[in-house]
């Protein structure tokens, strides 16, 4: 985006709990010269976004945190009220039970989820919970990730390129 459609990109980051987090989006942020602010707090978020007003684009990263505790969800649920036109991605690994990707995603269905991002798609030969989900909540499919080079490893899903490691690993069996 950054690169391809010339829009000023800047990032914000409220995951200040896992171990090098920021550390590691500064990283990707110095590379790709690409202002980054992080918020500890809801009454942080208004600042980033004043220091972010020039940007075309804001992605914000979330920590992911028990979906089971109630306090980390709202909290969560208070950091999604930004402010103008956004979309929410939800960020599934393939390798988690379809049973447990369904309650997450229900329990995350109120915060308005837009799209939905499968990562570990190398590391799983089980891709039918792509379909079910799709199925029983109102998800786009965004992207899938095969690996951990980034940007390298993150492409676009399509509906025929599910279909076809689904026949693929039906076939294998």
């Amino acid at each position: 985006m950054l690169f391809r459609y010339h829009r000023k990109v800047g990032f914000i980051t409220s995951d200040t709990y896992r171990i090098a987090a920021i550390e590691q989006l500064k990283t990707y942020a110095t590379i790709l010269n690409i202002p980054l602010e992080v918020v500890f707090s809801p009454q942080d978020l208004n600042k980033a976004f004043l220091q972010l007003k020039d940007s075309d684009v804001i992605f914000m990263d979330t920590a992911g945190r028990n979906f089971r505790n109630e306090m980390y969800v709202s909290e969560l649920h208070s950091l999604m009220q930004g402010k103008g036109k956004s979309e929410t991605f939800l960020v599934l690994s393939l390798t988690t039970k379809y049973k447990d990707m369904k309650v997450i995603t229900d329990n995350f269905s109120k915060f308005n989820l837009d799209k939905v991002l499968f990562t570990k798609m190398d590391e799983t030969d089980s891709y039918g919970s792509i379909v079910n989900l799709l199925h029983d909540f109102p998800l786009n499919l965004s992207f899938v990730t095969n690996g951990q080079n980034v940007p390298d490893d993150i492409t676009v899903a399509d509906e025929h390129t599910i279909i076809d490691l689904i026949m693929g690993a039906a076939s294998d069996e």
